[in-house]
């Protein structure tokens, strides 16, 4: 039996999500929330046990089997609590327990890993989280009918906010379930532990762990599940004057270097930019910094093979990527099946590579310059 069990909590009502349904059994992007969060633990090695509510045990079992994973079914109680005990009493002898609410259906894997890494490191207690960005006021009591009067500001820079999976040595969770009673009503595993004076750690949450709460939230989810296969179309211009050689297409070239912080290959950028842009996560600047000092004169290749593993991250791989080099020199031609081979080990799919001049038109037509296009097609 595996070390780790993962406690899903799907017993919520959802009154505030509005859809009629207990919330991780409403639809959203075509299936229902448990059955995304499932899907996103299907490469975790754990047990899964899903918290449900009396009567839809065999709705849970059919969702668990489209998400193809192996899970136990267990009947929650009247509170969040109720129900993580009851999962907590079926866990049989694993050593680590994660908690994790089905509602943040879009987490991803690599969050869940972190946890488990930071229990296996010695950890007993680990929670992830992410700063507070918001501009944050203490509220007072009502002193009139208009509401709640506002104190002053709180120094955001010591808040983060929670996320799940909170993981625990599997003693610990029990024994603060234990005294639960005597602690008042608790939203939160972390907080019964640290009740019982156990330090918890933190690692580095994700946007994506978002929590489906409200219609909007369940709008935000649709939009970033969409369809199973995404388009993105990236773009870079670099003009000649670099001091190191010209690097295009991941190969080195003969004539003078391309100008930027790295070696300026406006392929692998706007290859990296469409890779991102597919799926949601940003572009080349957000992914390594655009003056980071450790990638000062970096090959492009380190650029795009860090995009392809933040993909991964989220869920998506590349299935190919098409690139037009728009330039007088260096003919791409002479070198496309060489360019096209050292680009496709970088992406881990195929990519094309052609050639265009401007006819003598702009910057580029005048050759001070190379300016790159690339169109990447994704799958979930």
């Amino acid at each position: 039996m595996t070390e780790t069990a993962i406690i899903v909590v799907a017993a919520g009502s959802g009154t505030r999500l509005g859809r009629g349904v207990p919330k991780a059994f409403a639809t959203v992007a075509g299936a229902p929330i448990l059955e995304h969060a499932l899907r996103g633990l299907a490469a975790v090695d754990a047990r899964l046990l899903v918290v449900v509510p009396a009567g839809l045990e065999a709705d849970a079992s059919a969702i668990a089997e489209r998400a193809g994973v192996a899970a136990h079914v267990v009947v929650g109680g009247a509170t969040r609590a109720d129900s993580v005990a009851a999962g907590l009493a079926a866990v049989g002898d694993a050593r680590w327990v994660l908690v994790h609410d089905a509602a943040r259906a879009l987490t991803p894997a690599a969050q869940v890993e972190r946890v488990i890494a930071a229990l296996r490191e010695g950890a007993s207690a680990v929670v992830p989280v992410l700063p507070v960005v918001d501009t944050v006021r203490s509220v007072e009591a009502a002193r009139h009918s208009e509401g709640d009067v506002l104190g002053p500001i709180v120094d955001r820079a010591a808040l983060r906010a929670m996320q799940t999976p909170q993981g625990f040595d599997a003693a610990l969770l029990r024994r603060a379930y234990a005294a639960a009673d005597a602690m008042g009503a608790s939203t939160d595993d972390a907080q019964l532990v640290q009740a019982l004076g156990e330090p918890v750690a933190a690692v580095r949450g994700d946007e994506l762990a978002f929590k489906i709460t409200t219609a909007a939230d369940a709008d935000r989810a649709e939009s970033l599940l969409g369809p199973a296969i995404r388009v993105g179309i990236g773009a870079d211009v670099h003009a000649f004057g670099g001091d190191g050689p010209l690097r295009l297409a991941g190969l080195e070239w003969e004539g003078p270097g391309l100008e930027g912080h790295s070696d300026g290959d406006a392929v692998c950028h706007a290859i990296v930019d469409a890779l991102l842009g597919a799926a949601g996560l940003g572009d080349i600047g957000s992914l390594v910094g655009v003056d980071d000092p450790q990638h000062a004169g970096a090959h492009g290749e380190v650029f795009v093979r860090a995009a392809v593993a933040r993909l991964a991250e989220h869920g998506w791989r590349p299935m190919n990527v098409a690139v037009q080099v728009l330039g007088v020199r260096p003919r791409i031609g002479s070198r496309r099946d060489e360019a096209q081979r050292a680009l496709s080990a970088m992406v881990g799919a195929p990519v094309s590579v052609s050639g265009t001049t401007t006819d003598g038109l702009g910057a580029i037509g005048r050759g001070e310059g190379v300016q790159a296009v690339a169109t990447a097609l994704i799958r979930r």
